[in-house]
């Protein structure tokens, strides 16, 4: 018998499922989208936790061996010695590809369109047909520095606007793993989408040729700064930055320097330095700077349940009968490494 607490927002067909099991014993708490004490008789031999932070009592937690959260990130599992433990944990990698690859495409158009100054010129009744406003995106060239699932999401609906795709990663471009989760009839399956493959050591020859860098890699220990002054100053003036991934990748300060003095064109920025970002920081002041709350790919998406509960229905299978997980997380990742 499966002891299971139940953290996640409820999807109805995928709860009745759940219920429907004859080998498992389910509790529920609260959604687990924040850290916040359980009561310990909640805790208290679960075997399995499904929820998107641990709670703040992880530690009453005396039979833990398998955890499912629903965020693609999981740096809220760093310090849990959860691999000490020999706890095994799954994210929600694979349910965000779509939404926020269509973010990208979205920031990209935008972007070249600059559409902030359009809308500025709508409240203000000016009549502009300035020639920034009838730029396109196709045929030009936009950098993938990592090519997950969200990378090869971007990639494919980039390809089929038109776009030319460098994707710059550690570990070459190679067919995707069976064991991540992905939305059928998404992304690049085979890793044939990109026209160039970069490594670690050509990143300068990768940032060069840009029209658009596309952050989407997680955040660790060697990846949070990543993108400091010396990367931004490699980018073309004409340039834009897209993060939708994890504020920290580029440096703060770095940031600010290359927008007041015009190493880049501008940028778009889905994730941050703080939550919720101070009404005073001066990137809400940038004219070429598009800012957005951290709902490129967010729980309240339409399908988030639909495709969380998909994974972990099916790890549940995958779990009970010894098959290997999706979306497991390694060692070194749980490490923060």
């Amino acid at each position: 018998m499966m002891n299971i607490l139940i953290g996640e927002n409820i999807h109805q067909p995928g709860y009745d499922a759940l219920m429907k099991r004859k080998d498992v014993q389910v509790d529920r708490t609260r959604s687990l989208d924040d850290f916040y004490e359980v009561p310990k008789e909640l805790l208290r031999g679960k075997e399995i936790l499904f929820g998107s932070c641990p709670p703040k009592n992880f530690s009453d937690m005396d039979a833990v061996k398998f955890i499912q959260i629903g965020s693609a990130g999981y740096s809220q599992l760093y310090g849990l010695d959860l691999v000490k433990k020999g706890v095994r944990c799954c994210n929600g990698l694979g349910n965000f590809d779509v939404p926020i690859a269509e973010w990208n495409i979205a920031m990209m158009i935008n972007a070249r369109r600059d559409l902030r100054q359009m809308i500025r010129n709508q409240e203000k009744g000016v009549w502009d047909r300035s020639a920034r406003f009838q730029s396109e995106i196709r045929g030009s060239v936009v950098g993938l520095w990592g090519y997950g699932g969200i990378g090869r999401e971007t990639a494919r609906l980039a390809k089929a606007m038109g776009l030319k795709v460098h994707v710059l990663s550690r570990s070459g471009v190679k067919s995707r793993s069976a064991s991540k989760y992905c939305v059928p009839g998404t992304g690049d399956p085979e890793g044939k989408l990109p026209d160039r493959v970069f490594g670690p050591d050509q990143t300068g020859e990768f940032l060069k040729g840009l029209d658009f860098l596309v952050l989407s890699m997680p955040q660790t220990k060697t990846t949070e700064g990543i993108v400091g002054e010396r990367e931004l100053r490699a980018l073309p003036k004409h340039a834009h930055v897209l993060n939708p991934a994890r504020g920290p990748l580029i440096q703060e300060a770095a940031l600010l320097k290359a927008l007041k003095e015009g190493w880049i064109a501008g940028a778009a920025l889905d994730t941050h330095y703080r939550y919720p970002m101070p009404p005073d920081h001066p990137l809400w002041s940038f004219p070429n700077v598009i800012m957005t709350p951290h709902i490129s790919g967010s729980g309240e998406s339409p399908y988030y349940l639909e495709r969380i509960w998909d994974i972990f229905l099916q790890n549940l299978d995958r779990y009970a009968t010894g098959k290997p997980l999706l979306n497991e997380l390694t060692a070194d990742q749980l490490n923060g490494n």
